[in-house]
């Protein structure tokens, strides 16, 4: 049981963490006393915000998190005389955790004695790990720094050379009429593609309930509730209770991820471009789509589950109901899991606020999941039309598996082309998604088999109605590869036309002539009088070779871009290292060092600083003398991005008239 709370605990501290805003619930201060020449009392104080408590060091194991004290260089400089004296405490009892627990409300001073074993000593650092809680509760941590010559007691700043200082400083552009880039208010497409996010979360969903370990499930858990209620409509209340906890199973597993966004808004994108991660990813979807094969079964331990259904047994009530909708979770993973993969690698390779385009996706999953348990709750007569469990789903799972190996093979792309290996052009891609889809379409007639399939039999009408799909499908990659097709609907997943095992003209999209550094390329538009079109791009961004196949590739857009713009492209996923003597220190407004060693990181502060952006695609107009023209647009449609292109070339025109004058 303890361990069960312990779980819920996890889960809504990750739900603080996203929503807490910037101000931190614990206000400290410190202060210390001699009282020789080599004895001191370090003082360190805490104001609580009302409705908030801090746990002591002493609050009983079981329980929540502790404070804990890190006295560094302890033994080394000077000595712990006893240990850490607390103020008053209240000691109150915790139904989740069975405990009594000790905290403090309002204040809390912590004292400790020290004595100097190098009278040399002037500054003692202590960390403090503590957990803040309300309804929800929050780890955190907090440096003192004590300056025993009376001087400011405050954690030392951090600094950085005056040659890093002075490249930093030239990564920041002074540039006009920049509130024209906060008018952009939210970026195009944004709302939009969050519903499309929870669709395909939804869909995903549904894909899930078709499923051997979801399916037969719906009938068992319907009736259960409706016999085991005292009437009708207790029955269809406990039943719609146990989706709605479903639903939020599912959304509350995503908000962790918005942890990372509020460390460091560049850190996703990161992420979702490392070389390793990418390998990873395309390992374990390699794994999911062996399990879905039947070669194996991937579980989570049985232990698991089984704690769970007995906590549903024993608490009873709407508690109980939670309980049965997390032990939904734990024994079906084995069909979801794989599904939840592919939609976070999904998600990942998207592009905009990752953690929230995750949220969407999960939220939309668990509906899809909960929603036949409402309506044949609802409707209970619904559950005789529903087919028999059989092999049909064992087919499922199976048209997963290859889908799964064809998400995998994206992960291994994006991995070669921001290490820049060249294994996997572009035709080496299609090639294997063809072969791939060649397969599907074998097993779905019935020529391709695998371990857990039946006797042959008749094949159903939409097995059939599936492989002719697939088999057509192959036929257009097919063509696609011999560039009878430019292939537009898989825009974004097959490597650009440029990376290629053939030899191209331009390494840049669509061959126009651009720049991969942005001081060249604004001496280029000062020297042609050109304005410029700054994309802040990525070798792995799905969005961007949507928007180059989909947007830039049009008839009425192509020539603008190629003709009337200087094209500057910086690619934020490049992790080329820059030479040495390029390399340095970025010190941001918040005091956060970062060191930029290579293209991307040095492209990614370069957009994060000056545009307050961390997304790709992100595009900006702007003049030679770095004058911003239209406000900033990223992923959108045809006729936005035309428009958006002809004001900013007027703006730009009407600009150069006025100063011509």
């Amino acid at each position: 049981m303890k361990q069960v709370a312990i779980l819920i605990l996890f889960i809504f501290s990750g739900l603080s963490l996203f929503s807490q805003n910037d101000e931190n619930p614990v206000k400290f201060s410190q202060d210390f006393r001699k009282i020789s020449d080599t004895e001191y009392e370090l003082i360190m104080k805490a104001d609580i915000h009302e409705g908030w408590h801090v746990y002591s060091q002493h609050t009983a194991e079981g329980g929540s998190l502790p404070s804990e004290f890190d006295y560094e260089k302890a033994g080394e400089e000077y000595e712990l005389i006893g240990e850490t004296v607390e103020s008053e405490t209240i000691v109150a009892y915790s139904d989740i955790f069975e405990v009594d627990e000790t905290y403090f409300k309002e204040k809390a001073v912590f004292v400790q004695r020290i004595k100097l074993l190098d009278p040399d000593v002037n500054q003692i650092d202590v960390d403090l790990f503590y957990q803040v809680c309300k309804e929800v509760c929050i780890p955190a941590d907090y440096k003192f720094t004590f300056r025993l010559d009376g001087s400011a007691a405050a954690t030392v700043e951090k600094s950085i050379d005056e040659r890093s200082m002075a490249m930093a400083t030239a990564l920041k552009l002074n540039l006009k009429n920049k509130a024209l880039l906060n008018n952009s208010g939210e970026d195009i497409g944004t709302g939009s593609g969050l519903w499309v996010i929870f669709g395909l979360g939804f869909l995903g969903g549904l894909i899930a309930l078709l499923t051997p370990c979801v399916f037969p499930m719906i009938p068992l858990t319907v009736s259960f509730f409706t016999k085991h209620s005292e009437n009708k409509s207790k029955g269809i209340g406990n039943a719609m209770l146990y989706g709605f906890f479903i639903v939020l199973i599912y959304f509350l597993l995503s908000l962790p991820f918005h942890l990372f966004d509020s460390v460091d808004s560049q850190i996703l994108n990161t992420i979702a471009t490392n070389i390793w991660l990418n390998l990873g990813f395309f390992v374990i979807f390699l794994f999911f789509a062996f399990s879905f094969f039947g070669y194996y079964e991937l579980t989570l331990p049985s232990s698991w589950a089984n704690r769970m259904d007995a906590a549903s047994t024993k608490v009873g009530g709407g508690i109980g109901i939670f309980f049965m909708a997390v032990t939904l979770a734990l024994v079906s993973f084995s069909c979801t899991g794989p599904i939840l993969g592919g939609l976070l690698g999904s998600t990942v390779l998207g592009e905009g606020d990752v953690a929230t385009n995750l949220t969407a996706g999960m939220t939309g999953f668990g509906v899809a999941l909960a929603l036949p348990f409402g309506l044949f709750a609802l409707f209970p007569t619904w559950l005789n039309s529903l087919p028999k469990s059989g092999g049909w789903m064992n087919t499922v799972k199976v048209v997963l598996g290859f889908f799964e190996l064809a998400l995998a093979l994206k992960f291994l792309s994006n991995a070669d082309m921001v290490g820049g290996w060249g294994i996997l052009p572009r035709e080496v891609f299609l090639g294997i998604w063809i072969v791939l889809f060649v397969l599907l379409t074998l097993y779905l007639f019935g020529i391709l088999r695998f371990p857990l399939d039946g006797p042959k039999g008749k094949l159903p009408a939409i097995r059939k109605g599936i492989g002719l799909a697939s088999g057509v499908f192959s036929i257009y990659l097919i063509l696609g590869l011999f560039n009878f097709s430019s292939l537009k609907l898989l825009s974004g997943f097959p490597p650009p036309h440029f990376y290629s095992i053939f030899e191209t003209e331009s390494d840049c999209p669509l061959g126009i002539d651009c720049f991969k550094d942005f001081d060249e390329g604004v001496a280029y538009a000062n020297k042609v009088d050109k304005p410029i079109l700054l994309d802040f791009t990525g070798w792995a961004c799905v969005n961007c070779r949507k928007m180059e196949a989909n947007v830039w590739s049009e008839p009425d857009i192509y020539p603008i871009i190629k003709n009337d713009y200087v094209l500057i492209s910086l690619y934020i996923d490049d992790r080329e290292e820059l030479p040495e003597d390029q390399q340095f220190d970025f010190k941001f407004d918040s005091g956060r060092i970062k060191r930029i060693e290579t293209i991307g990181q040095k492209w990614g502060t370069f957009q994060s600083v000056n545009f307050n952006a961390a997304s790709q695609p992100y595009y900006v107009l702007l003049s030679p003398e770095l004058e911003v023209l239209n406000n900033a647009v990223q992923y959108t449609d045809r006729d936005e991005y035309r428009n958006w292109l002809l004001q900013g070339l007027q703006r730009y025109n009407e600009t150069s008239i006025v100063s011509g004058e």
